[in-house]
């Protein structure tokens, strides 16, 4: 139908060549021959004197008639497909910029693509730009008047797309030249566009009205004055008689009123409009009993009863204005009416909505909404669950937040269900679901948004929260990018003074961050005053306290400088009266002790700090400590052996961690 440096596809009779009517086959050369469609089947040829590839669709008519009966089967197919494509593009903020028949390859006997998305980016230099203007002047004469003169705008593929159908309504009529005359004259004088629409009703050519009705909107002179791609999709295939499975076709429909989504989502009407037909006026409406609408799921499924306004999304999928209001009730039912602790069904409904809805902003916030809300309720009441998460979800959150990256509310939401699906997955799950994830780029994506939205509390909180749950495994794909984060948090923890919740997920990824090596040397200091620092902050939060503590035994063992930096005495106190206040604070909290003994093990293994541990009067603690808790790191230190913890940094010769505890003790 269209191929590369073709003009576009143009139906004739017989054995015709696919440049215009009259031009015989024998130019070219049958490579291999696509599935047949319609009216007749698609060819690969190679003209013979340049090589060029064409795809042509080779049509044995009889009559006019089914010349135009060929050229409505691709209006349909392929009309909605190339629009679903552009309106994708305009979503992204992407502009085709050399949008033409060339550019549009089919795939299949009745699929297409666009191509040459690189005019994105190659198109920035006017010059070279100009020279190519005037040098191609043919395959430029596809593009909008303000194009040539290095102005783009979606307007701009508006423009070409109308190019494009004019080419294919008229090609029955109009040869390649007569053609590229006519674009290239609607740029000053748009009223040649009406000779031609009259030829159209003229020679009855498929849906003349229609077109009639569309061109003279896509090839205004003035951008601000062409119509967008709602437009064009309810022209042609809203208003017109066009049948199409396109996409935006979806978006753009009219929309069942709230009043009958509303009954809907009550449960209490005896029969409702039949999903089927896409019915929204009552005159339209046939009866469907409420069982057979409410109850979708076959007999050979034993499935728990879903909630109404899930049932309703079942049976109304396709309308994104039903799918939120019956989100948005489930959002306010009841756990109980959920079918929590878990409910796997309507998780699944939920997901689904999310990939038949990926560019409705609004059904993407509230599907991750509801999603957050089922899994906090599954882990309160069933937290013993180890399958609460599945791939489905973990790629729809992930495909919501590629298609809005910068949407901040959207961002906050897809962090948080990330980290439950990473932190909820067994083991070996947990370790593919992360390793897939960094190789998808969201390390880089994280840290990116956590130095460009430090305004932004929900993102900075969120954005560790799943750093933490990324590095938990210990799988890292490439530790480049972590050597930036101690930085970053720092940023952060200054931004936030007086934040607990902040410091506690900055102390988390601080610790795993030590235990993986991807703290460099000349970060220890800064990251030990942090973490002293938040422990001051929130002496209270138990998670914070431990995650700290872990950190700097962690960096402790590997670095007499950390040591050092936690004995000396600064302005808020040394670490070591912060050791002392956080033990009488938690002493009947094992973990707490446990992880408090494992940073004097570590302290107490260089000979330069023991004095300093003594005349702090640590001896005390660590005694109270052995007698307390007698499997305890200070009553055993050789029971500190952590699988993972960097090697390095190890202390001197003769001086063991034991042993060094024990000169302590016995110091006079």
């Amino acid at each position: 139908m269209l191929g590369p440096e073709s003009d576009g596809w143009r139906p004739t009779q017989g054995e015709r060549g696919p440049g215009y009517p009259g031009e015989p086959m024998d130019k070219y050369q049958v490579l291999y021959q696509l599935n047949p469609g319609a009216l007749g089947v698609n060819l690969v040829v190679e003209e013979i004197e340049t090589k060029v590839k064409r795809v042509i669709k080779q049509v044995e008519c009889m009559d006019d008639h089914e010349a135009s009966q060929a050229l409505e089967e691709w209006m349909q197919n392929v009309l909605g497909q190339v629009l679903d494509a552009l309106e994708y593009l305009h979503h992204l903020d992407i502009i085709h910029r050399n949008l033409k028949p060339s550019n549009i390859i089919l795939v299949s006997s009745d699929h297409c693509k666009l191509q040459d998305l690189s005019s994105n980016v190659l198109m920035t230099n006017k010059a070279k730009w100009n020279i190519r203007a005037e040098e191609d002047p043919f395959h430029k004469s596809w593009m909008a008047p303000e194009a040539l003169n290095f102005s783009f705008s979606q307007k701009s593929d508006i423009w070409s797309l109308g190019c494009i159908i004019l080419d294919m309504t008229s090609c029955s009529f109009m040869d390649s030249t007569e053609a590229m005359y006519l674009r290239k004259s609607l740029r000053q004088s748009p009223g040649s566009l009406e000779t031609v629409l009259k030829t159209m009703e003229e020679k009855q050519i498929p849906d003349a009205e229609t077109f009639g009705n569309l061109l003279p909107g896509m090839l205004q002179i003035d951008p601000s004055d062409r119509i967008t791609i709602k437009d064009v999709v309810h022209i042609t295939f809203l208003s017109g008689s066009f049948k199409s499975s396109c996409i935006s076709l979806t978006l753009y429909r009219e929309t069942v009123p709230a009043s009958i989504t509303d009954m809907l989502l009550e449960g209490n009407v005896a029969s409702i409009l039949d999903p089927r037909r896409g019915c929204t006026h009552s005159s339209q409406a046939s009866v469907v009993p409420r069982d057979r609408v409410l109850r979708p799921w076959s007999s050979e499924r034993s499935l728990p009863c879903l909630p109404v306004p899930a049932e309703v999304m079942q049976n109304f999928s396709g309308w994104p204005e039903v799918q939120f209001r019956a989100m948005r009730r489930l959002l306010k039912m009841p756990a109980d009416q959920l079918g929590l602790p878990w409910c796997p069904e309507l998780v699944e409904v939920v997901v689904t909505t999310m990939q038949l809805h990926d560019r409705v902003l609004d059904i993407q916030l509230c599907a991750c909404s509801l999603l957050l809300h089922l899994l906090g309720q599954a882990m309160v009441h069933h937290p013993e669950a180890k399958a609460l998460c599945n791939q489905a979800i973990t790629s729809a959150v992930l495909s919501a937040l590629w298609s809005y990256p910068e949407e901040e509310s959207l961002l906050v939401l897809v962090y948080s269900l990330l980290a439950i699906t990473t932190t909820q997955e067994s083991q070996s799950e947990s370790e593919s679901v992360s390793e897939e994830l960094q190789n998808a780029g969201l390390l880089e994506h994280i840290l990116e948004h956590l130095n460009s939205s430090l305004e932004s509390r929900d993102v900075c909180v969120s954005g560790l929260g799943l750093l933490w749950a990324l590095l938990l495994d210990g799988i890292i794909v490439n530790k480049a990018p972590l050597e930036k984060v101690p930085d970053l948090i720092s940023q952060v923890l200054a931004t936030y003074p007086a934040d607990g919740e902040m410091a506690e997920a900055s102390c988390g990824v601080f610790w795993l961050l030590s235990l993986l090596g991807c703290i460099k040397e000349q970060q220890f200091e800064q990251v030990v005053a942090l973490l002293l620092q938040s422990i001051r902050l929130c002496q209270n939060r138990v998670l914070l306290v431990n995650n700290a503590y872990r950190g700097l035994a962690s960096l402790v063992e590997v670095s007499e400088l950390a040591a050092f930096k936690v004995v000396v005495q600064e302005e808020g106190g040394s670490g070591l009266s912060l050791v002392k206040e956080t033990y009488q604070l938690h002493k009947d909290d094992p973990e707490v002790v446990e992880n408090v003994g494992m940073l004097l093990v570590h302290l107490a293994s260089y000979e330069e700090i023991l004095p300093e541990l003594v005349s702090s009067s640590m001896k005390a603690l660590v005694q109270e400590i052995k007698e307390r808790f007698t499997s305890s790191l200070v009553s055993d230190s050789s029971a500190f052996s952590k699988p993972g913890l960097p090697p390095g940094g190890s202390p001197q010769p003769g001086c063991t961690a034991s042993g060094g505890l024990e000169q302590m003790i016995a110091w006079n």
